[in-house]
């Protein structure tokens, strides 16, 4: 699972998603759970097939939640139990896919027996682009909505790079750790992720290749 990143500019995600910034809520380039970032859905006002720029909390929020502000978190989603989890099946269901744009994010990573935090970029330079899903949620008190959003995840027990990361659990074999890693979307799969059906979603939902990584430990920042 992901517990920070950092966002990209106005500027950039103009230029990566051919989306405009416009009339939205700015944002801190740091990113940590319940922080509003920007993300990118399809239009939703929209009869035809556009982008759209959104700015949401990181963390969804459910239509059942009685506040805004939810006891537990939602920043993280298991790819694999969301179309049957009460908190992520209605978004699901309904196609309210998005992308969570990044220039890097950050997974801790013990295997010096304590926590060193490792910064993920594209190997190519360019924005990552997360899958996640949206959810709008209305305050019924004061008539407010509020944009949220969460990160899919999905296990990384195979995978060479990413089943490093994460405090591992001495009492499970390492293939059935459940390490966790976020899903790139490659660009040319933006369309399929936030246009395309169900079954044609699922098909993305995989690990990155090593090849696609460019990885280090990373600098340290604070809120």
């Amino acid at each position: 699972m992901c517990n920070r990143y950092i966002a990209p500019t106005a500027v950039e995600l103009e230029r990566s998603f051919r989306v405009r910034s416009g009339e939205v809520p700015a944002w801190k380039q740091h990113v940590f759970p319940r922080a509003l970032a920007p993300f990118i859905r399809r239009g939703r006002d929209d009869a035809s097939y556009t982008r759209e720029l959104v700015v949401g909390q990181w963390g969804l929020l459910p239509w059942f939640a009685k506040t805004a502000k939810l006891p537990y978190s939602t920043n993280n989603a298991r790819s694999e139990e969301v179309s049957a989890k009460p908190t992520y099946r209605d978004p699901w269901k309904r196609g309210q896919r998005c992308i969570i744009p990044a220039i890097s994010f950050d997974e801790p990573n013990w295997e010096s027996g304590k926590n060193v935090w490792w910064s993920f970029r594209r190997a190519d330079g360019e924005l990552w682009g997360l899958a996640g899903l949206w959810s709008t949620w209305r305050d019924k008190g004061t008539g407010e909505e509020h944009e949220s959003f969460t990160m899919l995840t999905i296990n990384a027990d195979a995978h060479p790079l990413m089943s490093r990361m994460h405090k591992p659990d001495p009492k499970l074999p390492p293939d059935r750790q459940d390490k966790r890693s976020v899903i790139p979307l490659e660009a040319e799969d933006w369309d399929q992720w936030l246009a395309g059906t169900s079954h044609e979603a699922t098909s993305l939902l995989r690990c990155a290749s090593m090849e696609v990584f460019d990885a280090s430990p990373a600098m340290e920042y604070s809120t």
